[in-house]
């Protein structure tokens, strides 16, 4: 649904008789219905929200972001935030849980049933990097010794409560996984042939507390909707499901996002966030980088005789330096996210870096080749000499800047996004000062 329609929904929720509000929008899907109700105060998102049958009600609160569902909880009574609560699906129910405060925790806990409980804390504990954490216990499960017949009578029964049933996972006695088996296999298969003839024994099942992205790579990787987790003892614990990944991908690529551009994680999407959100987010990076261009501001100021003796030094400045940083910027978007789909390693430095000193020279080259000209015209072949050079050195400097910062921040344990465009340009720019009037320094003349 396009963006602006979205927007009409939300304000014509707002303008419509509550009474009325199943009736006139019973059609519309649970997404779009979140998101227009996420554009609107909460109180009155509660407001339309309650008039709807409980059915819809938990369907569309599940396509709600987890903070908003939180500041949602924050208002809704308890009764109707347990009923909501427990129709949800696990994975849910425990990314909501994290969000919500010791006294809400308390208030909801007692209306729920024991088994619920105890699923909520397990899955609740669980750091949000580790697969475990978006896993749900609604699964299908086989024993080896059914047979199809037995199978597909238990898949019968259980498919309202799983979330999905295309493959089902065969453990045995002590519920350790052993195989899986798909739907299309059980509806083809002979009627008293058994699991363990039929089953995939290869599951590609990945450990509770391994991490979340690895999870999301390995279901696109195999191209399966659901990924078995296991604890250490190979016991079956839940499953992750394809969208669930996505949802994962989809923020962790939100997050880099904005690594990226130095922002550090809002903890909301742009369009609910804050002023004072927005500011905490950008304010660090934008100080400390201001003060990392004293460093440029430093460095034309040593070299004032030259600049003074040579005045279309200062014509060609911001093009050199813009030059670096784009070249730097370049490199660092290639490396970070080689990095983070695990296409390059950090054993592979060194093999990236001679390719990419290579690539640089072959840029710096061309880019020289291309401004000499205008040097010439500018200011005499002398200035097109210093330009020339220094067109090439501060390209390979700010590619080679760009290419190793991810891997230094990854050799220590850091997100290598935070190598983001402000930062490489900022170190290149302070950089190619350097060199460029060190290299008029060395050639030209002072007057």
């Amino acid at each position: 649904m396009p963006q602006i329609k979205i927007a009409d929904l939300a304000e014509q929720l707002v303008r419509t008789d509550p009474s009325q509000i199943s009736k006139n929008f019973g059609s519309e899907h649970a997404a779009d219905l979140a998101a227009a109700l996420q554009k609107i105060d909460p109180h009155q998102a509660w407001s339309i929200l309650k008039n709807m049958a409980l059915p819809t009600r938990a369907d569309i609160f599940g396509y709600l972001n987890v903070g908003f569902q939180a500041r949602l909880a924050a208002i809704m009574p308890r009764p109707d935030l347990a009923t909501i609560f427990v129709a949800m699906g696990s994975d849910d129910r425990a990314d909501l849980y994290k969000k919500l405060s010791d006294a809400q925790r308390n208030a909801l806990m007692p209306a729920l049933a024991q088994a619920e409980r105890e699923e909520i804390r397990r899955l609740a504990a669980y750091d949000e990097d580790m697969a475990g954490a978006i896993m749900t216990s609604d699964y299908a499960s086989l024993l080896p010794q059914f047979s199809a017949t037995e199978a597909l009578e238990r898949l019968r029964r259980e498919a309202p409560n799983k979330e999905t049933i295309y493959r089902a996972y065969v453990i045995d006695a002590d519920r350790k996984l052993i195989g899986s088996v798909r739907l299309q296999e059980l509806i083809t298969a002979p009627e008293d042939v058994k699991i363990v003839d039929i089953m995939e024994r290869d599951t590609h099942a990945i450990r509770a507390d391994d991490d979340v992205e690895d999870a999301a790579r390995k279901l696109a990787r195999y191209d399966v909707i659901a990924l078995p987790v296991v604890d250490a003892e190979n016991r079956l614990v839940g499953i992750i499901t394809y969208d669930d990944a996505m949802d994962v991908m989809e923020a962790e690529a939100t997050e880099d996002f904005q690594r990226l551009g130095t922002v550090t994680n809002l903890g909301s999407s742009v369009a609910t966030a804050t002023v004072a959100m927005l500011y905490r987010a950008r304010i660090g990076w934008l100080m400390l980088l201001v003060f990392g261009n004293i460093f440029s501001g430093a460095g034309i100021a040593y070299f004032e005789d030259t600049i003074a003796a040579h005045l279309a030094l200062m014509f060609f400045l911001p093009i050199l330096i813009a030059s670096g940083g784009n070249a730097g910027s370049q490199s660092a978007t290639l490396m970070v996210r080689a990095l983070a789909t695990g296409d390059i390693r950090i054993t592979d430095w060194a093999r990236v870096l001679g390719r990419e000193l290579v690539v640089a020279a072959l840029l710096g080259l061309s880019m020289a080749a291309a401004i000499a000209f205008i040097g010439a015209f500018r200011g005499g072949r002398d200035i097109a000499i210093v330009i020339s050079f220094s067109m090439v050195l501060i390209v390979i400097v700010g590619s080679m800047i760009g290419m190793l910062l991810p891997f230094i921040l990854s050799r220590f344990e850091l997100d290598p996004a935070t190598a983001s465009t402000p930062l490489v340009t900022s170190i290149a720019d302070a950089t190619g000062v350097l060199i460029y009037f060190s290299i008029a320094k060395a050639l030209l003349p002072v007057l």
